[in-house]
């Protein structure tokens, strides 16, 4: 038996640093997704039916006293002996007696992992992935408690590209946890992908949100919400409010591959923002504007085909005036300057989605454009090295797999 779990990324529309001064901003969900499969052996405490337990059997060598955690797209597995776990978290138990209200992370708790983390001596090239893996420790064990299973993970999102890689991660495990404990229901003749209730969606959010904080320290809560609930959120001041787009939208997304540094470059508007304090209000304003017109836009019925192309141009528009203001926030960057001159010569228009400095930039590709122009675009950017991605915008967020034969 398999239950899997996935969870999609996402993308800033419009309004990124300009959020941090007051301004709204929109965030939308993309169809690439990050994948969490959970096994458990058949006798550690897990409620699956009656009828699966002899499927589950062939596993139960392979998790026998073991918590596995494989990271297949980096090629990395760790392992921890279930009593040595204990030994060191002595207060995980059998799970959490409080789902509904997740405590965070206490230090000492965070000190304990990081040594559980440490001793599986993760290649320095990829000791980013160490707060991750912290994060799954506890998720998992403040959910499950000390029990021997496997836990696989793949992704279709670039780590560290500002596209949500670790919040889908966060709600997808979350997702896998919480279904095989005694805080969700599942109906096991459902098969295929399908949706979880608003109250599972809810207690999901919340138990990601605190993997995040022990990813990122002080997260905004907007990546995880999203990721969880799907479609778009419109925020401001910290309030964040669910939209559903009434029109289909395709992005290209180009990763440039430039690492950047999100402090310093939020650092860096804010410096500019004392240095040209009525300047900077006119942009974070006309930001605002934007953000509010875009999330209008979308959410407006589009009727007819007409209809659907106005407001693609529209978007375009709105689009091209929010790079220009972040341009005059400073926070471009020679690679995405490429893009943007890229995608111009084709008649596209493109801006970077959240810090910049590098990262990811967003093409929006109207419904009538032609398969051949995007292949010709795309060939173009990835000879200067770029990665390309197609994504739908504004879909389904969690879902659960179950296909009731495994």
């Amino acid at each position: 038996m398999e239950v899997r779990a996935r969870a999609p990324g996402k993308i800033i529309l419009a309004g990124e640093h300009a959020v941090v001064h007051g301004s709204t901003a929109v965030a939308a969900s993309i169809d690439l997704y990050t994948y969490v499969s959970l096994h458990f052996p058949a006798d550690s405490g897990n409620r699956f039916p009656s009828k699966e337990m002899e499927a589950i059997e062939n596993l139960k060598q392979d998790n026998d006293d073991t918590l596995k955690l494989q990271l297949k797209d980096m090629g990395l597995e760790f392992s921890w002996p279930v009593g040595r776990i204990k030994e060191t978290l002595p207060d995980s138990g059998t799970g959490c007696d409080a789902p509904s209200s997740p405590a965070s992370c206490s230090p000492w708790t965070i000190k304990s992992i990081a040594a559980l983390v440490e001793e599986q001596n993760i290649p320095e090239a990829k000791i980013g992935l160490a707060a991750g893996v912290s994060a799954f420790l506890w998720l998992y064990t403040s959910i499950q408690g000390c029990k021997p299973a496997k836990v696989v993970v793949t992704s279709e999102l670039p780590l560290g590209s500002g596209l949500g890689s670790s919040a889908a991660f966060c709600v997808s495990l979350s997702a896998a946890l919480l279904a095989l404990s005694d805080f969700v229901v599942l109906d096991f003749s459902r098969q295929g992908w399908f949706m979880l209730g608003e109250n599972e969606l809810d207690l999901v959010n919340k138990w990601a949100f605190e993997g995040e904080k022990i990813i990122h320290g002080k997260p905004s809560g907007i990546d995880n919400t999203v990721s969880t609930y799907g479609n778009m959120i419109e925020f401001r001041s910290g309030d964040l409010t669910r939209i559903k787009s009434n029109m289909p939208l395709k992005m290209l997304i180009t990763n440039t591959k430039v690492g950047r540094n999100t402090k310093a470059l939020v650092a860096g508007v804010s410096e500019r923002t004392i240095r040209h304090p009525n300047a900077m209000a006119a942009v974070f304003t006309a930001v605002d504007s934007i953000s509010s017109e875009l999330a209008t836009i979308i959410q407006a019925p589009a009727p007819d085909d007409l209809a659907v192309t106005e407001k693609e141009e529209k978007l375009e528009e709105l689009m091209e005036m929010n790079q220009g203001l972040l341009q005059c926030m400073g926070v471009s960057h020679a690679s995405i300057e490429t893009v943007l001159r890229t995608t111009l010569k084709y008649k596209l228009s493109s801006k970077l989605t959240g810090a910049g400095g590098g990262g990811c930039v967003l093409t929006l590709l109207p419904t009538l454009l032609s398969g051949t122009v995007i292949d010709k675009v795309i060939a173009e950017l990835e000879s200067c090295g770029f990665q390309c991605l197609i994504a739908g915008i504004g879909g389904n967020g969690l879902e659960i797999f179950y296909d009731g034969s495994s």
